[in-house]
């Protein structure tokens, strides 16, 4: 039987690496804080705002949507952007439990924090 080499790592462990790769980008990034400043953006005020064409921040936007980090509504001819809040505790959850075991396994070592 042939696996995906992602397949051979925990679900928790993938969970955390996809939404670490959707939170890689620093367009990304913008848009998230430019949606949280705002509260609910139109997609041509968000590439107003970024120093990106249209078409990019749209791909972005698509990124981030499909992720789940934001949910879109259509309204006439444009797209409503807003944070998914839920999306955004689990997330945080998800990463906070990452590094708080990562630091409990660090500290509960012989080494103190030195690699060498």
């Amino acid at each position: 039987m042939t696996y995906a080499k992602t397949e051979l790592f925990q679900a928790d462990q993938q969970e955390l690496a996809k939404i670490a790769k959707v939170l890689s980008h620093p367009a990304r990034i913008a848009i998230i804080q430019l949606l949280a400043r705002k509260q609910v953006c139109i997609s041509g005020d968000i590439s107003n705002e970024l120093p990106l064409s249209r078409t990019t921040v749209s791909q972005h936007l698509s990124e981030l949507k499909e992720s789940g980090i934001i949910q879109g509504e259509v309204s006439g001819l444009n797209v409503c952007y807003c944070l998914d809040l839920e999306v955004l505790e689990q997330i945080k959850t998800l990463f906070g439990n990452f590094f708080e075991n990562t630091m409990k396994e660090q500290s509960g070592s012989d080494q103190s924090g030195s690699c060498c």
